[in-house]
């Protein structure tokens, strides 16, 4: 039976805590593109989100816009947005998403974030 010795797995395990434990480089969201409408919304396929305008009003973000799904059964819906507010970097991060439709037949959340300061909106890249 081969014996493996302490002291390298031992610093083997410390280091690994460290890098885990270590926190990651907070993204730069003044680099992030400005937000265009319309622009493809993040379920892909096609669907196109529109008249997407986040105001902040009492610690929310918040949106009325559109969504038009391609195709002879799509349309276009009315819906609105509501976002945490979350101040950081001089402006204000938009996350942690929730929509419904203006009828009230749909809900659900988004990943989407927008990054709002000094009047500019800014999306994720990619």
């Amino acid at each position: 039976m081969r014996r493996i010795p302490f002291q390298p797995v031992l610093l083997g395990l410390i280091l690994s805590f460290v890098l885990i434990a270590t926190p990651k480089a907070e993204e730069d969201f003044t680099r992030w593109p400005v937000l265009v409408n319309p622009f493809e919304s993040t379920s892909g396929g096609g669907v196109m989100i529109d008249k997407y305008a986040p105001v902040v009003t009492n610690g929310l973000c918040r949106t009325d816009f559109s969504v038009t799904i391609p195709g002879p059964s799509g349309g276009t819906f009315l819906n609105e947005a509501e976002f945490d507010a979350l101040p950081i970097q001089g402006g204000i991060l938009c996350t942690n998403g929730r929509w419904r439709s203006k009828d009230g037949s749909q809900q659900g959340t988004t990943p989407f974030r927008v990054f709002l300061k000094d009047g500019i909106a800014r999306r994720p890249p990619g």
